[in-house]
């Protein structure tokens, strides 16, 4: 049986441009883009996990941590299906030293690129982003 999967991102933003790491599908054969962050652990806040997250995969520490939305994510990964409740809160980075390079770097614990996405890549086709909704979300805000 198939569980759903709690889940924390950080939405982090350089003016248009969004935090991200790129991930591949192979069996879609597709490159997308979605926000750092990671699964909740049993008996742990969104927020806390946010923060964990943040230090496991970039060394980062994150400063005006807000909720602002809750999506739910029905998908296929890999030819999986998959289910995801995701928490996302908007935040910033104590190192400003991470907004001044387009190449972030990569997720410490799985290699994966780290970079800022602009979302007119996104809103023109060019880029795909994950979870469905938080396109439609962020341009909301804007």
């Amino acid at each position: 049986m198939t569980k759903i999967r709690p889940l924390v991102l950080g939405v982090i933003r350089r003016g248009e441009d969004l935090l991200v790491f790129e991930g591949r599908d192979n069996a879609k054969g597709e490159t997308y883009h979605r926000p750092l962050g990671g699964g909740i652990e049993f008996g742990e806040t969104a927020v806390e996990a946010l923060h964990r997250e943040f230090q496991e995969e970039l060394a980062a520490e994150l400063t005006a941590v807000e909720q602002i939305a809750v999506l739910e994510n029905v998908f296929t990964f890999e030819g999986r299906p998959g289910h995801e409740i995701v928490f996302l809160f908007t935040a910033d980075l104590t190192d400003k030293a991470f907004y001044e390079r387009d190449e972030v770097g990569v997720v410490l614990d799985d290699g994966a690129r780290v970079h800022w996405l602009p979302m007119a890549d996104v809103a023109n086709g060019k880029a795909i982003l994950y979870p469905d909704g938080l396109a439609d979300l962020l341009s909301a805000q804007d």
